[in-house]
């Protein structure tokens, strides 16, 4: 079972908006030495809802070649059509991707049972482990944890990413859910608090600037040891509230380039980072010493 440390990399891009491969790959080898315990490409943080078919292809491609089985690649396959959300993670299969992220169907609105049947056609569909994802502040739409607990049944349907930030929700999917079914945390701010109470890891945003300590702070986490795991947090919890300080991922973007990671590149709607939060994001930074 996949667990630990999991990033929501960043798609880096040129600064006329081209996707930068390059910069990709090194930032997957940037990862993968710093402990990073998998990748997940092309979810909200990797700009999905603005690369095309083509290029969200290109990126898990490219993720799968250049991470060569030496961590999990999960790709973000999700659509608000389910045509689309299958014939995205039957293409991650076939590019060779360990599990497909599938985001909640977005402004369209479905019902419980309309989200139960859109997740089961996905795995029906498609041999490939399967992880949900909650985030309804972003999609509008919120997966009960009732509906979570009828798809887990599914044996393609492995996990979800609860990006809710619930802690009492997370706790009754954790009571609930069968024993290898997987919650992982979505929301940096509350992952440490989920996994010390059995949650599996967390897809991180956090992770993209401080991948060392975000895996170190997971495996303290998921071992049960509170008192180092919260020292650990306290470097980070900064960054887990500053890197959202306008529309993830401008906020990490503009960190991982002050790093010297990646180029300024961004595309519209999004835009870089304003001015006047420049100082904050670097008062943020200075506790985990990333910049």
């Amino acid at each position: 079972m996949m667990q630990g440390s999991l990033v929501a990399i960043v798609t880096p891009m040129f600064e006329d908006g081209c996707l930068d491969i390059p910069s990709l790959n090194a930032l997957i080898d940037f990862h993968i030495d710093q402990g990073t315990d998998g990748i997940v490409i092309v979810g909200t943080t990797g700009e999905s809802p603005t690369v095309d078919f083509d290029e969200h292809c290109l990126l898990i491609e490219t993720a799968v070649s250049q991470v060569n089985r030496r961590v999990p690649v999960i790709a973000g396959t999700g659509a608000n059509s389910t045509k689309e959300a299958i014939n995205l993670t039957q293409k991650a299969k076939e590019l060779g991707a360990d599990a497909c992220l599938l985001v909640a169907p977005y402004y369209n609105k479905p019902t419980q049972e309309g989200l139960y049947q859109h997740f089961k056609a996905v795995a029906d569909a498609v041999n490939i482990p399967q992880i949900l994802y909650n985030v309804p502040g972003r999609t509008g739409c919120d997966i009960s944890n009732d509906t979570v607990l009828r798809l887990a049944a599914h044996t393609n349907i492995v996990g979800i990413k609860d990006a809710t930030g619930g802690i009492e929700r997370g706790t009754d999917l954790l009571l609930r859910a069968p024993q290898d079914f997987a919650v992982y945390g979505g929301d940096d701010a509350t992952a440490m608090a989920l996994m010390l109470l059995g949650g599996k890891g967390v897809i991180s945003v956090t992770a993209n600037v401080a991948p060392k300590l975000m895996h170190e702070m997971c495996v303290l986490a998921i071992a049960g040891d509170v008192i180092a795991a919260r020292a650990i947090n306290a470097k980070l919890f900064a960054l887990h509230q500053k890197l959202f300080i306008e529309a993830n991922p401008i906020p990490v973007k503009w960190v991982l380039a002050e790093m010297g990671l990646i180029k300024t590149g961004i595309r519209l709607p999004m835009m870089n980072l304003s001015a006047q939060y420049h100082a904050t994001l670097r008062n943020a930074c200075a506790p985990a010493e990333i910049l």
